[in-house]
Formats: C-alpha cells, sequence, structure tokens
C-alpha cells in the first residue's frame, strides 16, 4: 500500500511525483473545474477554459481520458457530436482541486509580497 508520509520509500514518492505530472498542470486542472459544472462538448469546453489552443485541449482531454478523469461520448449523427464529462474519479479530484484553488486565493497576496522582495534583494545583488 502506498504511504506517502513515509519519507524513506523512493518508489511511492517517485509514483507520486509521476501521478502529479499528469494531473497537475495548469490545462488539466482548469478542464476539471470546467467540467466539474456538467459534461460539454468540444467548443463549449474549449470558450469556458479560455486561452487554450484546439491541439492543447485535444491532447490535454485524452491525457485526462486515459487517467480515468474524463469519460468521451460521441454521438452518431452527422457530424458527429462529442461531449466530455467528468467521471466518478473526475467528481472526487474536484474536491482537491477546489482545496487549491482556494489556498492559491488565500495566499495571492503573500505570494507577490514575496515576489516583489525577492525581487527587490535581487536588484540590490
Amino acid at each position: 500500500m502506498l504511504k506517502p508520509d513515509n519519507h524513506e520509500d523512493t518508489a511511492t514518492c517517485d509514483h507520486i511525483s509521476r501521478m502529479l505530472a499528469r494531473i497537475s498542470d495548469k490545462w488539466s486542472l482548469l478542464v476539471v473545474r470546467v467540467l466539474g459544472h456538467g459534461p460539454l462538448r468540444f467548443n463549449a469546453l474549449r470558450r469556458e477554459v479560455g486561452e487554450i489552443s484546439q491541439k492543447v485541449l485535444a491532447s490535454t482531454l485524452r491525457e485526462l481520458e486515459e487517467n480515468g478523469f474524463v469519460s468521451r461520448t460521441v454521438t452518431p449523427v452527422n457530424p458527429p457530436q462529442v461531449e466530455y464529462a467528468l467521471t466518478d474519479l473526475g467528481r472526487e479530484f474536484l474536491d482537491p482541486v477546489r482545496g487549491l484553488a482556494e489556498w492559491v486565493v488565500a495566499n495571492s497576496a503573500r505570494m507577490d509580497a514575496a515576489r516583489a522582495a525577492y525581487a527587490q534583494r535581487r536588484a540590490h545583488d
């Protein structure tokens, strides 16, 4: 069983790092957040996510589908309609995504102040 608090277990740390790299990039988090409001077709999802290219969104959706967070449903009409939705795993992932977003909002001013102080120190070096 994986135990994230066992600091001597490098295999577990490596596994956690690989999994976080797959799911914690900017676009994956935004797509999961947007799909948390309900299923969307590709272009509607792209509009909601914001400044994301078609290629990057398609790649992000493939990775989220591969890792079990997103389902892809094709409706056989002409032209075919494709809808994306969160799976149970994706909906469970919403809780930590929201928690992280809340933490960022609560601490943005502190991070901005730290960056400004760092820049000032670097300017005087």
